[in-house]
């Protein structure tokens, strides 16, 4: 099998990198817009059976522990869409998106891991409303800055494809002595490396 296996910084998949090597990798930089550019640009170019995002999350859901592996089978891009008297609007909100908002993961893959709801946003925050914003209005369990582009990506190609998350922290808490990076890190590249295994 052709495997890409991508995240947005080197760190959170050097263990797999140092142990797994029938892959390609690909490390594609913070964010949508750099996910979107890197990885289109490399399947444009070979195509895989298997585009693997592996990396960490924050945790909307207080019933999900720090170092806990979650795989994101919706995505959307939560910040994209317009404020108006004080109010947020998606594109969807706005009927400017034929699409419902969410990119569903529906490639079936051999897993024991808990499927969630994930958002992807442009600028992570410890401000109260923009978080109660997300949790209410999208239902989402955990927060990342690239998920949405490798699912918006994939399914526009047509290319399987899973996204891994660590849990890291819960969103709003920006110290970082309070987070878990290595667990999340490590416990995210071992479930990965056992489905890798199990193909």
């Amino acid at each position: 099998m052709n495997i890409l296996i991508i995240a947005s910084t080197e760190m959170e998949i050097k263990p797999l990198m140092s142990s797994y090597f029938e892959a390609d990798y690909l490390i594609t930089g913070v964010g949508s817009p750099a996910t979107v550019y890197h990885l289109l640009k490399k399947i444009t170019f070979k195509k895989y059976d298997l585009v693997l995002q592996v990396g960490v999350a924050g945790s909307f859901d207080e019933s999900l522990k720090l170092g806990e592996v979650v795989l994101v089978n919706a995505d959307c891009f939560a910040d994209l869409g317009a404020i108006e008297n004080k109010k947020f609007y998606s594109l969807f909100d706005l009927n400017l998106n034929n699409e419902n908002g969410w990119f569903i993961n529906e490639h079936q893959f051999n897993t024991t891991l808990k499927f969630v709801k994930g958002v992807s946003v442009n600028c992570l925050t410890d401000e109260a409303e923009k978080i109660a914003l997300f949790k209410e209005k999208y239902q989402a369990q955990i927060e990342s800055m690239e998920g949405a582009a490798l699912h918006f990506v994939c399914l526009q190609e047509k290319n399987p494809f899973l996204q891994i998350r660590g849990i890291s922290n819960f969103v709003g808490e920006r110290d970082k002595s309070k987070w878990d990076l290595k667990s999340a890190i490590e416990n995210a590249n071992n479930a990965a490396l056992q489905i890798l295994k199990s193909m």
